[in-house]
């Protein structure tokens, strides 16, 4: 049996143990709120930005943690150092996230001893001009002077295409396509920071290749093509790729500012993160927000040039000009009125783009049906909300299969002008993959199918 004194002795070292630990918890400090995307009392904030509270250490949520977003309670959830939230924004509306006292603790258990509160502010809603729909019915179908204008290299002719003619954009126009568009990359006419200045070269060469088009009475579209190496959307590098969009964009437009409503400007291809896990696939939440900033920062840049590009109509475009569902949900129109939405579909993908393992027949019912559908959500997303649109790219790869690919093209080409949409083939000059005319003696190597294209706006 222990002696009295014993166990005296034991509590004794027991209590002593127990004030050790709770006075070592206590002397850990609290955690600290660090930073917020948005950042307090931000505006304009972009409907799919991240919201998200960074502290400065792990945390977790309190089991009652009473955290609220305009005094409801949040949908959230901790992620190493940051609260993300989960809050589906609208425009024009303030918000304010509340994580009170104790909303918080860290690994040690010690609860956040000051409240924290952040308010913001999402964009206006973009004007949306009900006029739009009509001007692209009057665009009808187009055809693009892929892979010449839009070469990575000196000129034009860098991938093989020969320089472009009035005489082919001429067989274009009477074959009875009315829109031209003119793919252009910049970067390797371009000089260096700060003033990034083009060639003014360069910019002639694309004026008269636009002229091309409007000497015909055609609408031209030109756009900011193969520059994914200096366009590169994180936020690492957005406000220098912002700033230099905004300097490229004020020469491109400046110089064609008198033009009338036929050129259109296209704000970008198909902006993308090269190399990325999500490139072809919708991007990430951040990739599309950085997107969403580029063509705010390319209208801004256009309008600011006064003349008629206060009022020209300029196409933007999800991320990578992709019909994808997240893709297409993730787009936020800039703050502007005459804009026109582009996308690009090759669908169904292993008939239109697959170079292996494709299929080379297209045309059943059930074939159809699925195209109707492809067609009728970009439909829905965008026209039947009154935002009108251009089908920038499409078309099919050759694999000896023409009958297939003519019935393809006029069922896809009808279903876009039937809804509103302006379709535009995607003619590289390669007739083995998607050129349809010899760019050498402008003779129609597949004139089956660029009929059945501009059969579209005859029905």
């Amino acid at each position: 049996m222990k002696s009295i004194k014993h166990i005296i002795v034991i509590l004794w070292v027991i209590a002593g143990c127990t004030a050790c630990s709770s006075s070592e918890g206590a002397s850990k400090p609290a955690p600290v709120f660090k930073s917020s995307i948005p950042a307090n009392n931000d505006h304009n904030v972009n409907l799919s930005s991240i919201i998200e509270i960074v502290f400065d250490e792990v945390v977790s949520l309190a089991p009652d943690h009473g955290i609220t977003v305009n005094n409801t309670p949040a949908s959230v959830e901790s992620r190493f150092t940051k609260l993300i939230f989960n809050i589906n924004l609208e425009y024009n509306t303030n918000y304010t996230i509340v994580i009170p006292k104790g909303g918080v603790i860290n690994t040690f258990n010690v609860p956040l001893e000051e409240a924290v509160e952040i308010s913001f502010t999402t964009k206006t809603a973009p004007l949306i001009n009900e006029q739009a729909m009509e001007f692209v019915s009057n665009m009808g179908v187009g055809w693009n002077l892929g892979n010449t204008l839009d070469a990575k290299g000196d000129d034009e002719t860098a991938w093989g295409n020969p320089k472009a003619t009035k005489e082919l954009i001429d067989a274009i126009c009477l074959k009875g396509f009315k829109t031209l568009r003119i793919p252009v990359t910049w970067q390797y006419h371009m000089g260096s920071e700060p003033d990034y200045l083009i060639e003014s070269e360069w910019l002639d060469r694309v004026e008269e290749v636009v002229n091309y088009a409007l000497d015909n009475n055609m609408y031209a579209i030109v756009n900011i093509h193969h520059d994914e190496e200096w366009i590169i959307p994180s936020y690492e590098k957005l406000n220098l790729v912002k700033g230099q969009l905004g300097k490229v964009w004020t020469q491109i437009a400046t110089r064609f500012k008198d033009y009338d409503e036929h050129l259109i400007f296209e704000s970008l291809n198909e902006p993308r993160l090269i190399g990325s896990s999500a490139e072809w696939t919708g991007g990430t939440a951040e990739g599309r927000d950085c997107i969403n900033q580029f063509h705010q920062a390319n209208v801004e840049a256009i309008r600011a040039t006064g003349g008629n590009n206060q009022e020209r109509y300029i196409m933007v475009s999800p991320y990578a000009a992709s019909s994808a569902q997240v893709a297409i949900d993730g787009l936020e129109l800039p703050s502007s009125s005459n804009l026109i939405v582009s996308v690009h579909n090759y669908y169904p993908y292993n008939f239109a783009l697959a170079s292996n393992d494709y299929v080379t027949e297209w045309g059943t019912e059930e074939e159809k049906q699925a195209m109707d559908a492809e067609l009728d959500r970009v439909y829905q997303k965008f026209i039947a909300n009154g935002v009108a649109v251009v089908m920038g790219e499409w078309g099919s790869l050759h694999h000896n299969n023409l009958d297939d690919r003519v019935q393809h093209a006029g069922y896809f080409a009808s279903g876009c002008v039937s809804r509103g949409i302006c379709p535009v083939w995607w003619d590289n000059g390669n007739s083995g993959e998607f050129g349809i005319i010899n760019r050498n003696d402008y003779i129609w190597i597949f004139p089956d199918i660029a009929e059945a294209i501009v059969a579209a706006i005859k029905e």
